[in-house]
């Protein structure tokens, strides 16, 4: 705890926690305070001016990095037939239908991201519960129920991010990795800033995006300028 302490003390040290700054900026600090011994990952969180606990102020959605998470995500299929060997052969963890859904419902869970053919979602429906909380249940809307497994194991496993808001409007997400370029991490931070940017919902008033701030898994929270993120 004295190392976390340590590294946190000195992170801060580099910025001002009252300000806000351009993102090129706050790149530039993150990957100076990331000094752990592991590739820290570079995570985003955001504040909005929403109530999710009203239906018309929902944020939901997904967005494809353009250069990825630099996580390998695990990724499970319910399918039969033709399209459990299209979702084995492009390159699913983890493949079954009905024994995969008793896994599940046992617990056994070792899968970052779930996908399902609509014809399997009467077996998929019955976990809501199990797989509901944890944010793995698959969605039309997410491209998560889909005919084309191969398609959406491709985006899962090629930085597809998904993002939902929080209790009190707070969406969080890691974006990539203390180990990529600077250009990258901008690159992905405004991917997806934008993407939750043209998510909003039709019954947000007032400012949307209230606060942006950036930091890597062990080190200090940068808040960023909005209008360098998203224009204004």
């Amino acid at each position: 705890m004295a190392g976390k302490g340590k590294r946190l003390k000195q992170a801060y040290g580099l910025i001002n926690r009252d300000a806000f700054y351009p993102v090129e900026k706050a790149v530039d600090l993150i990957k100076q305070g990331a000094k752990a011994k592991f590739d820290e990952t570079i995570e985003i969180a955001m504040n909005l001016g929403i109530d999710p606990r009203h239906s018309d102020q929902n944020v939901r959605g997904v967005v494809l990095l353009p250069h990825g998470t630099g996580k390998s995500l695990r990724v499970a299929v319910f399918a039969k037939g033709p399209k459990a060997e299209a979702a084995k052969a492009a390159g699913a963890d983890i493949v079954g239908a009905e024994d995969l859904a008793e896994k599940v419902q046992a617990g056994q869970i070792d899968f970052d991201r779930c996908i399902a053919t609509p014809d399997m979602m009467g077996v998929v429906g019955k976990l809501g519960k199990v797989l509901g909380p944890r944010g793995l249940m698959p969605n039309p809307k997410l491209g998560t129920v889909t005919n084309d497994v191969a398609e959406a194991i491709k985006a899962s496993k090629g930085g597809q991010v998904e993002f939902r808001a929080e209790k009190a409007g707070l969406i969080h997400a890691g974006i990539g990795k203390a180990s990529f370029g600077k250009d990258a991490i901008i690159d992905n931070v405004k991917a997806f800033v934008g993407a939750v940017n043209r998510a909003k919902p039709s019954g947000a008033k007032g400012t949307y995006i209230k606060k942006v701030s950036l930091s890597s898994t062990m080190g200090a929270g940068v808040k960023l300028e909005i209008s360098s993120l998203v224009g204004g």
